[in-house]
């Protein structure tokens, strides 16, 4: 026969009892359960043997059942102590995740940060912001929304309906920026392409190639790039193809739609049938930022852009 306890049929039971069961039975069982020794268990716990011997004959009085067998030379678990385990783990870990969201809170490190982005480089920030920000302010929550480029994404910092937003100055009046780093553009070509074994080509060897890009609407810095480029090497570029996200627009290539300028930091993308070649005209090609409205409230955010300040280098800061 199985005697299996749920987390919920643990608590339930804890409910039900309400004459003396408490939170730290659960970890005074948990810690005997690892040990499978008092003494050590009781080291553990910073408390006296006899009191953890107190807490374990308590729930086990309050569970109705015995959770360890005790000789003079071992102790073991029973197979109801073996079921109880890892619910008992596991309200362990609720607790101790309410604590630090309590004292988060305490703190005034809780809430949601609404975070713009579009491209590649914009994933490359927000991975790296989003472990940190879940490390060391486990009461804030991230809210990532995708394919907003630099236009839009700065509008919305300004308009207050992204609390942050990876941009490339100027910025609109009224946002702080941070600025992340100098960006690099280069060419995404078909593997089969005549330039796909160049180590390096110039804009005016594209004149004549169909280009992929973002659409104009979105504000996409690496779309104006290539059209700045495209214009100072003497031709229109011909879009024959328009892509929501870098994703996409890399896929395009693959399947020899056309060629696309993106962003050095788009090499770590492996798409069957895509090469990437360096452009000679493609270094510093914008600036890339992160952006907030200046009278921003939010305390959240405030705590967000002192990692971000922390963590990402900084070559100057304007506003």
């Amino acid at each position: 026969m199985c005697f299996c306890w749920s987390a919920v049929e643990a608590s339930l039971a804890f409910e039900r009892k309400g004459d003396g069961m408490e939170l730290r039975y659960f970890a005074a069982f948990t810690a005997v359960a690892q040990e499978l020794h008092f003494g050590r268990a009781a080291e553990t716990l910073h408390i006296a043997q006899p009191a953890l011997s107190q807490m374990i004959r308590s729930l086990e009085k309050d569970m109705g059942v015995q959770l360890f067998e005790r000789t003079t030379r071992r102790v073991r678990l029973t197979s109801s102590g073996e079921a109880l385990l890892e619910p008992a783990q596991a309200i362990q870990a609720q607790v101790d995740g309410a604590r630090r969201i309590a004292r988060a809170a305490q703190e005034g490190a809780v809430g949601r940060v609404k975070i713009g982005f579009g491209g590649t480089s914009g994933y490359s920030i927000l991975s790296r912001l989003s472990r940190e920000v879940a490390r060391r302010q486990p009461g804030i929550n991230l809210d990532l929304h995708p394919q907003t480029y630099s236009g839009e994404a700065a509008l919305a910092a300004r308009d207050g309906t992204m609390d942050l937003a990876v941009i490339s100055p100027p910025s609109p009046a009224g946002v702080d920026v941070h600025i992340i780093r100098q960006e690099r553009v280069m060419v995404a070509v078909p593997t089969g392409h005549a330039l796909a074994n160049r180590d390096l080509v110039s804009m005016s060897d594209l004149a004549d190639q169909p280009f992929i890009s973002y659409a104009p609407s979105h504000g996409s810095q690496v779309r104006e790039v290539m059209m700045r480029l495209a214009d100072e090497a003497g031709f229109l570029p011909h879009i024959t193809q328009e892509a929501p996200d870098p994703y996409s627009l890399l896929a395009l290539v693959g399947a020899q739609v056309g060629i696309a300028v993106v962003v050095e930091s788009s090499d770590h993308i492996r798409i069957d049938g895509v090469t990437y070649v360096r452009l000679a005209e493609g270094g510093d090609a914008f600036t890339l930022a992160l952006g907030w409205r200046r009278n921003n409230p939010s305390e959240a955010l405030a705590r967000v852009v002192e990692i971000v300040q922390e963590i990402l280098p900084e070559e100057r800061t304007s506003r």
